[in-house]
């Protein structure tokens, strides 16, 4: 995990998705811990299953004063994702990107993306969403990828740092719950084996 300065981070703005208004990211912590989830895209397909993985811990992290924030590095595709349902936390976006480049999660090259988004992580994943019926599509900035960062309360420290190194990688709901030495009985959709007609979006 590396080390992250929070107090630096921390004063970078987010617009909220519900007021519009900007926050400085550091106020998302500041009266308890939080877990950000941070998208590739909203339009993502990946993102959009993750976020509805991440969804079924909400009612735990709730039950012991945890935020769930989604945050998006672009407001396209971002109303339809908010009325299909798929995250339960808060949103926002990060306009200018300064969060995901301060946490270090990196932008592909358009040669880079293509065997990234037909990996087998990707590709196993992207069934998953298909079997629960979640689509997705491409619009926005394909090349940015994302991650997780848990923090404690008032910044105190870093719980989890996670950064894709796959569009198909994410936090299995048992270490965000370890993280936050929380119990958790949310139970965790099976990633099925891959087949070569699965392709992501």
């Amino acid at each position: 995990m590396a080390n992250i300065d929070l107090v630096r981070v921390g004063k970078n703005l987010l617009k909220s998705a519900d007021t519009g208004e900007s926050v400085e990211l550091q106020s998302l912590w500041q009266d308890g811990p939080v877990v950000l989830f941070f998208l590739r895209r909203f339009g993502c397909q990946v993102c959009r299953w993750t976020a509805a993985e991440i969804s079924k811990l909400e009612p735990d992290l709730s039950a012991n004063g945890v935020a769930l924030v989604g945050i998006g590095p672009e407001e396209l595709g971002l109303e339809e994702f908010k009325k299909l349902g798929f995250f339960k936390g808060s949103i926002y976006v990060d306009e200018q990107k300064k969060c995901y480049k301060d946490l270090g999660f990196k932008r592909y090259t358009a040669l880079s993306m293509v065997p990234a988004a037909l990996g087998k992580k990707v590709r196993e994943v992207a069934s998953k969403a298909n079997a629960d019926g979640i689509q997705g599509n491409f619009s926005g900035d394909l090349l940015q990828s994302g991650g997780m960062l848990i923090v404690a309360k008032g910044g105190e420290k870093t719980l989890l740092h996670f950064i894709q190194d796959s569009p198909g990688d994410y936090v299995p709901l048992e270490d965000i719950a370890t993280a936050l030495s929380i119990s958790s009985n949310a139970k965790e959709g099976q990633r099925p084996v891959c087949n070569d007609d699965v392709c992501t979006r």
